[in-house]
């Protein structure tokens, strides 16, 4: 237990299949007789769509079928609607919409699904898919979401005023207003969050395989909610029992909040396997995902701060404006709301009024991406913060402790909804400071200048709540005595086969190497609701320990029939129960393989040993810490080094802290590529996606991302027996506000007082003309 148990820096499990080119995703399962598919794709962003001529595409060698819109119809299929709107939860009423598997009337961005394609193989599809002859109408677009919402935009959906999906607010305004009337300073900012595309390292790809004997239908699929997509399928799309579907996520390789969704081709190759009575594959190229993946962030926002003359923050109010994209789909609600609910961050903040409007544009569907609102709140907040530190003269690092929530004030209600239980944020940070070497940075400046570098520095403090909905997991001992964990999360990358395995030798005293894990098979799962939100460690660990709690009490009364003892006389400790106050034991897979003998035990202990335990997000836990960046800048070229990059966070406690490590590094690649490097981007008059490939879209490269020192400040959790705060998103809400104050901090004696995200050379080549001109 010492070596494998909670705490220790078990490398994966998974790794070793990963390493050596055999893991099993999607692309790599071939059913027999299996068919290929394309999908048609609309080349306008906004356009009616006058009729689908199959004819030629049809009598195209290998084609077995070709699916439109008026199939669709004639079906009588759904569309995939949102988990949730507003109005769901008690909120404003909004614009609700279902997308359609299939475009019918309408297509309503570049990559709208209008056909799909089945032949024998996927160079015929595609070929086929290009003698497809659709007769659209093209309408105006619009594609930026301030315009969207403007009088006389063009209409994404007809009966939607001014585009709007729906609107959110959170504060009293009225005690706000008072506080800015009152306050000594004011600091406002207009920033941008920029559209970013996952860009999984695994594209999604999905096979369908219909069974005529008993008209049921098996989906293998790149996905992070394997239940989730079959109950949309199931219920939403084609109307029928759940267990008429079985969905099966092998190995996924990358998610980030993109695949928690259910997507159109999901429900395609299923319906098309039953047209063409025979397996169908679909899997896109870099290209297609870059067009209809669910694409992240897309949000402006006006931010403003009231301060008194010591620099306490008295009130902050903003308003935004969040792109939806063409549907609101999925959880796209989520990024908008906690945009709303995290923008007082770690700060005491006595008033608050924030508010936004959902708006429909002509481009793919945003959805939740790594963060999923936290790092828009969080990056609002520290800009802010910054500038508000720089207007009155004071030190960025004294600002903040004198605004951060002291310990003494836990628990706080931070006036937009949620109540942090823990933290001890200005150790924290200055754990940070003392790590980054904050009082050597005049030296490493005057380095840079002598280089011709501009060099700059930021801090941040971040907080978020991690976790969502229940879930439950299982464990099963088999007649061996071997245990399998049955887990209704799913890790497409978290490395739960380790996690999970680490708490249950912990524990229980199972030897790891003997721990089976099993996920993302509805056939073999009952239940569970994926992974998305940082919810495994807290849910899914919670659900685990009460599931163990349960495996000890069930096995004690049978522990003690075997040793002949009262089972009140008998404990449970380091994975062996022992008869008190004596040397006698029995190990727990002893006494498991004792629950299989088929004859000599009394007939109530019943057969085989298992259990299931649930848990639930009520409250949630808030993961903290603090960034500290230090970049230089080329003024002749704008371009950007981070040179340091330093990070302390609390995560309550550390379960395996290489994973927390590698959690982290991951998180930052992320939200560094968008301060620097990421951008989707429409032409704002015909509406085509410009970064449609990886020469136009940039992607953050091993050199662009810095070795970073780690560490971590622990305070537990008061919101679940582990005492766990999740970690997978922690990265990427800390680092843009971070990355792009010390871009400012580097180039403010120059003149240099804005710049939006990503802050490419050109960006800031440009700034710095500017700044000399003016």
């Amino acid at each position: 237990m010492s070596k494998f148990g909670i705490g220790q820096p078990v490398r994966r499990v998974e790794d070793q299949r990963f390493l050596t080119g055999t893991g099993r995703y999607v692309d790599d399962i071939n059913l027999p007789h299996q068919a290929r598919a394309a999908v048609v794709l609309s080349p306008h962003a906004h356009a009616r769509v006058k009729g689908v001529d199959v004819s030629k595409a049809l009598k195209a060698p290998g084609v077995l079928c070709v699916l439109t819109g008026a199939d669709v119809l004639a079906e009588k299929f759904g569309g995939l609607p949102p988990q949730a709107m507003p109005e769901d939860m008690g909120g404003p009423k909004g614009y609700r919409t279902f997308r359609p598997i299939l475009a019918t009337e309408k297509v309503r961005f570049v990559g709208d699904r209008v056909a799909f394609v089945v032949a024998e193989t996927e160079a015929q599809a595609r070929d086929a898919a290009e003698l497809v002859e659709v007769d659209y109408e093209p309408l105006p677009a619009v594609v930026n979401a301030e315009e969207a919402a403007k009088d006389g935009a063009p209409k994404v959906w007809d009966d939607a005023p001014n585009n709007i999906a729906f609107p959110l607010m959170i504060g009293n305004k009225e005690a706000t207003d008072a506080a800015f009337a009152g306050a000594k300073h004011v600091v406002s900012l207009r920033l941008e969050n920029n559209r970013l595309s996952a860009n999984a390292i695994e594209p999604r790809g999905a096979i369908g395989d219909y069974h005529h004997g008993d008209d049921s239908y098996t989906l293998y699929t790149s996905t992070q909610n394997p239940h989730g997509v079959r109950t949309v399928i199931a219920q939403a799309v084609f109307k029928v029992p759940e267990t008429k579907i079985r969905v099966i996520a092998n190995d996924v390789g990358g998610g980030f909040g993109m695949k928690g969704d259910t997507y159109p081709e999901e429900a395609l190759v299923l319906w098309a396997s039953r047209k063409c009575r025979r397996p169908v594959k679909w899997i896109p190229t870099r290209s297609e995902s870059l067009q209809n993946d669910d694409h992240g962030r897309d949000q402006v926002v006006y931010g403003e701060l009231a301060l008194d003359e010591n620099g306490k923050i008295l009130a902050m109010r903003s308003r935004a404006v969040n792109g939806v994209g063409a549907c609101v789909t999925g959880a796209a609600v989520v990024p908008v709301l906690y945009a709303l609910k995290l923008a007082p961050n770690a700060y005491r903040i006595p008033a608050i009024h924030v508010s936004t409007r959902a708006v429909f544009t002509n481009t793919s569907p945003t959805a939740p991406y790594r963060g999923a609102g936290r790092p828009e709140a969080v990056y609002l907040a520290e800009r802010l913060l910054d500038q508000a530190a720089v207007q009155l003269g004071i030190d960025p690092v004294e600002i903040r402790r004198r605004n951060l929530i002291p310990p003494d004030a836990m628990p706080y209600a931070n006036g937009t909804g949620f109540v942090y239980d823990s933290g001890e944020f200005v150790k924290a940070m200055e754990r940070c400071v003392e790590l980054a070497d904050w009082k050597g940075f005049e030296a490493r400046r005057k380095a840079s200048e002598a280089k011709g570098k501009r060099r700059g520095r930021a801090i941040t403090y971040y907080i978020e709540d991690c976790g969502v909905f229940n879930d439950r997991m299982e464990l099963r001992f088999d007649p061996s005595g071997h245990l399998t964990i049955v887990a209704g999360t799913f890790s497409h990358g978290q490395g739960h086969a380790t996690a999970f395995a680490q708490m249950v030798t912990e524990w229980l005293g199972v030897p790891f190497e003997s721990i089976r894990f099993v996920q993302g098979d509805t056939h073999h799962v009952s239940f569970g609701r994926g992974t998305y939100a940082s919810r495994s460690v807290m849910i899914g660990g919670g659900a685990l320990k009460a599931a163990a709690e349960t495996i000890i009490e069930k096995a004690k009364p049978l522990a003690a029939h075997l040793m002949e003892a009262a089972a009140g006389d008998v404990e449970f400790k380091e994975g062996r129960f022992h008869i008190k106050g004596t040397d006698r034991s029995t190990h727990l897979t002893d006494v498991a393989k004792a629950f299989y003998r088929p004859v000599g035990l009394p007939a109530h202990f019943g057969i085989g040993l298992e259990a299931s335990g649930h848990a639930a997000t009520d409250p949630p836990n808030f993961p903290n810490g603090c960034h500290i960046c230090e970049v230089e800048v080329d003024p002749d070229t704008g371009v950007v080094s981070i040179d340091r990059y330093t990070v302390v966070d609390d995560v309550g406690v550390v379960i395996n802290p290489l994973i927390c490590e590698g959690q982290v590094q991951g998180g930052l690649a992320q939200g560094i590529g968008q301060a620097l490097l990421e951008h989707v981007v429409y032409d704002a008059e015909s509406g085509q996606l410009v970064t449609g490939t990886f020469t136009d879209y940039g992607m953050p490269r091993s050199d662009d991302v810095p070795a970073t020192e780690m560490d971590f400040h622990n305070v537990p959790c008061k919101t679940n027996p582990l005492g766990v705060k999740s970690i997978g998103e922690a990265g990427s809400v800390g680092a843009p506000p971070t990355v792009i104050n010390a871009i400012l901090d580097a180039l403010r004696p120059l003149g240099v007082k804005h710049i939006d995200m990503p802050a490419t050379p050109r960006r800031v080549w440009e700034a710095v003309r500017a700044a000399n001109a003016a």
